[in-house]
């Protein structure tokens, strides 16, 4: 038997946030009601439109600033991180990293993104000057996970503060100090205004930021978890966004090159302890090339360790509960024929999970269907890339996937249904702001970053402006019977034609 380490503990209106390392408690926070949490989003309305006020030079500026902070204390963040998730104290820096460059870009692109835009208004309505600009919503409420309480959230935060809004933000409650540590060091830059606040506590906090009147909630997290936020937003027709994981694929060619497949396969299962959504879980690999690259993948495996030590590659499982998932999903896969080639079901351990490589998994296995979220990979091999394609795509989610080809790595990634792909390097497409992302099926709907996440929490604004009063006047009973026939001819010139 294997002990559990407890879950955020309550203690009357609060709760410990506690080390999955150590469980060493590293904070201690309130539980918000209901009640809180509706005064939080009263509070953020009337900051929203001070904020709006600001324009986005004004808002840009103090992103900008925020984001010197968030770089100049960075190594304080990192702990922070490390504290509450055990991941090293580099994979901390790397996430936080990825999330100050998508700040920049927010507040950087916005203006261009959202301000006014011309539109043609066509020949019948060429008298019309037609525009489009993009506003904020108002107040927006942002759910975080805690497998990356840095980078995932900010997606979102970073996103809705450049488009205008102010957000009320829930994190995890395994990581309630890191977002603490990120509303605290806005707080420094925007002193005059509550424009992004703090909420903590468990579902309930959660299910009361549904609730609340915001104007969008943005949400990452589990499918299951997801569907009832959609469910409680339905009631007063809030819009979400939503991150609901995945079971990410990676596809191996004949001409890959092995070296890196193999490399970014170990890096992709087993960082942050397989603990990511757009991770690698399954992979699919040429049967002409299948057995190499195998061996590459082993080799490279054995070399990488779970553990608290400044040489382990990767920490602890941050959610006790998933260690019995991971468990049960080796044990399932190694009773239906498949074999441990790297580790195994002694592997799972109290706190943390050493690397395991499974091959010869059935597909209906629950290791090759349901997520994983632990330092796992299953590893096929196919005939050929249309049934890796057809093995890739056959799962209710869709979040990331990785294509390794030299020569159809284009091709081959407009197949997968997924959200994004990356070609020949794992995971890149989150580390490029302009990109946006977001998943399909159980993956969830709508996108943060890139454009798109600027869009995503803005409203369109549609205006048309009378330049000169036309010759044909067409919205008006006094039009003549005359105008309805010189229209007709026109239309028929315009869009008859065969």
């Amino acid at each position: 038997m294997t002990a559990v380490q407890p879950k955020p503990t309550p203690v009357g209106e609060t709760f410990d946030s506690l080390s999955p390392a150590t469980d060493e408690v590293v904070g201690t926070y309130p539980v918000h009601t209901a009640e809180e949490v509706g005064s939080a989003v009263e509070r953020a309305r009337a900051a929203a439109r001070w904020w709006d006020g600001l324009g986005f030079a004004g808002r840009a500026e103090r992103l900008q600033r925020w984001k010197g902070v968030l770089t100049r204390r960075l190594p304080q963040l990192c702990q922070v991180v490390r504290d509450e998730t055990g991941k090293p104290i580099a994979d901390a820096q790397l996430e936080s990293v990825l999330a100050i460059e998508h700040i920049a870009w927010a507040a950087k692109n916005a203006r261009k993104v959202l301000g006014k835009h011309r539109r043609s208004s066509g020949l019948l309505m060429a008298n019309q000057a037609a525009t489009v600009e993009y506003l904020p919503l108002g107040v927006v409420g942002v759910i975080g996970p805690w497998n990356y309480p840095v980078f995932t959230p900010l997606g979102s935060i970073a996103y809705a503060l450049a488009a205008g809004n102010a957000v009320v933000f829930k994190p995890s409650e395994y990581t309630p100090g890191v977002g603490k540590w990120l509303v605290d060091a806005f707080a420094e830059i925007v002193p005059e205004q509550p424009v992004l606040q703090l909420v903590t506590g468990f579902g309930e906090t959660g299910a009361a930021l549904v609730g609340s009147g915001v104007d969008k909630i943005a949400f990452t997290g589990s499918a299951a978890t997801g569907k009832k936020i959609m469910a409680a937003a339905a009631n007063t027709l809030t819009p979400v966004v939503i991150e609901a994981g995945g079971k990410d694929a990676l596809l191996v060619d004949t001409d890959a090159d092995l070296e890196a497949a193999a490399d970014a396969t170990v890096w992709g299962a087993f960082s942050n302890s397989g603990q990511t959504c757009i991770g690698v879980e399954r992979v699919y690999v040429h049967e002409r090339v299948a057995d190499e690259f195998v061996a590459r993948v082993v080799e490279k495996a054995k070399n990488v360790r779970a553990g608290s030590d400044e040489d382990a590659q990767y920490g602890p499982i941050t959610m006790p509960s998933q260690l019995s998932v991971i468990r049960r999903h080796i044990e399932d896969a190694l009773k239906r024929g498949g074999k441990a080639v790297v580790g195994g079901v002694e592997s799972v351990g109290d706190r943390y999970v050493q690397p395991t490589v499974l091959v010869d998994v059935p597909e209906d296995s629950e290791a090759v269907r349901e997520e994983t979220f632990g330092p796992t990979v299953t590893i096929a091999k196919v005939r050929d890339m249309d049934e890796a394609i057809e093995k890739a795509n056959a799962t209710k989610y869709g979040l990331g996937s990785t294509v390794f080809s030299r020569a159809r790595g284009a091709e081959l990634a407009s197949r997968l249904r997924a959200g994004m792909t990356s070609v020949n390097a794992p995971l890149s497409f989150a580390g490029i702001a302009s990109l946006p992302f977001g998943g399909v099926g159980d993956s969830g709907f709508g996108r943060i970053h890139g454009p798109e996440g600027l869009r995503e929490f803005a409203r369109p604004k549609a205006v048309a402006r009378q330049r000169f009063t036309a010759p044909i006047t067409l919205t008006s009973f006094s039009r003549k019977e005359s105008t309805d026939a010189l229209v007709a001819k026109l239309i028929t010139v315009l869009h008859g034609k065969r």
